[in-house]
């Protein structure tokens, strides 16, 4: 009997213990654990949980010398436990919260003669401090940026101060002279056959003709409604190009001329159109504003569009004819407000809208939108 009950409890011993059942894991790691039972080995992870991250639900290969397939008999319990989703609500790792502002390098607008730098906003600006006799402290936000012209007794505290409240602004204009160096860069001419320009508002094609089809020197231009009378005028048009181009400035060049000779043709001949043009305009608005021109010279000055003196002199800056029409007779309507008004005063702008009701938007469009670079 003694001997039956030893025997039994031996074979209780050796029997096969029965597998534990996981939990379900309260945090994914991307570093799965290995289960200790080596025969029907199931990753712990290999159900797809839709509200982890993608990278927490990537099954990890079985262990070496087993495989997981679906002939292998796996116990009910352990399948049943590894299919539960998580309930709802469960307790799971908060993700961490990115702003979009700290995933973005700060602007940057650095003077080219900076020797002072500052975070103004979310914006590092570096710029020119120069110290001159003056009274108040300046601003000036340009092309290259910020410069600062301050009193030599005021302290850099005092002007880094003066910086920080206008902030928002220096920043904007800073941005906004940026944008507007951006669409400079984008309108440079390339001088070559088939080089785009505008020209009263609309775009000019350059086509070179060696074979000089067309009245008088220098250039012509053709128009979308010109007939095209001869076979050397549709060479002159279509050329290389697929189709005639809407509006083309015919040139007496030859197709292999350098840049700037085509730069020099078409600045020569924009300038004697422009003086065509002018001249047009002028004796147009003068009788209206009961003034009288006595001259007209062409200017290629880089920031003023146009001046006039108190004899009846006008200059206009021969690169409107960029411009459609209209901002041409704004400015042309300025100047000869002059001869009335001396000055910026309400009067003078009273002047000027007595021909030109809405200058205020041609005005602004003048200043936006920037004429292309000639290089």
């Amino acid at each position: 009997m003694m001997q039956r009950l030893v025997q039994l409890a031996l074979d209780l011993l050796d029997a096969p213990a029965v597998p534990s059942v996981p939990s379900a894991p309260s945090s994914v790691s991307l570093v799965p654990a290995v289960a200790a039972a080596p025969v029907d080995w199931l990753p712990p992870c290999a159900v797809s949980q839709p509200n982890l991250p993608v990278a927490a639900v990537v099954a990890p290969a079985p262990p070496a010398g087993h495989s997981l397939n679906s002939q292998q008999k796996v116990p009910a319990a352990l399948i049943n436990k590894a299919q539960t989703a998580p309930e709802k609500g469960a307790n799971k790792p908060a993700l961490p919260t990115v702003s979009l502002s700290s995933l973005l390098a700060p602007a940057e607008f650095r003077h080219p003669r900076a020797n002072r730098e500052l975070l103004l906003g979310d914006a590092v600006v570096a710029y020119a401090l120069q110290r001159v006799r003056r009274r108040s402290i300046g601003f000036t936000v340009g092309a290259d940026g910020l410069a600062v012209r301050a009193p030599t007794w005021v302290t850099l505290d005092a002007i880094e101060t003066a910086l920080h409240e206008k902030s928002s602004w220096i920043v904007r204009k800073l941005a906004e002279a940026r944008e507007r160096q951006r669409r400079v860069e984008c309108g440079r001419i390339e001088w070559a056959h088939g080089a785009t320009l505008p020209y009263l508002g609309e775009p000019l094609q350059v086509v070179l003709d060696p074979g000089h089809s067309f009245e008088g020197k220098g250039g012509a231009l053709v128009c979308a409604s010109h007939s095209i009378e001869s076979a050397d005028d549709a060479a002159a048009l279509v050329s290389d190009m697929l189709a005639p181009p809407r509006n083309s400035l015919l040139i007496s060049l030859p197709r292999n001329a350098s840049a700037s000779q085509i730069r020099d043709a078409v600045q020569a001949w924009l300038m004697r159109d422009a003086r065509r043009h002018f001249i047009e305009r002028l004796d147009h608005f003068a009788p209206l504003l009961g003034v009288q021109w006595a001259s007209l010279r062409l200017s290629s000055a880089q920031t003023r569009w146009g001046s006039a003196k108190a004899d009846g002199s006008i200059r206009l800056n021969w690169r409107l004819l960029h411009y459609r029409p209209a901002v041409i007779d704004y400015v042309v309507a300025h100047e000869l407000s002059h001869l009335r008004v001396m000055d910026h005063s309400p009067q003078f702008w009273d002047t000027v809208a007595t021909v030109v009701p809405d200058y205020a938007k041609l005005r602004n469009h003048l200043r936006d939108a920037p004429a292309p670079v000639w290089a």
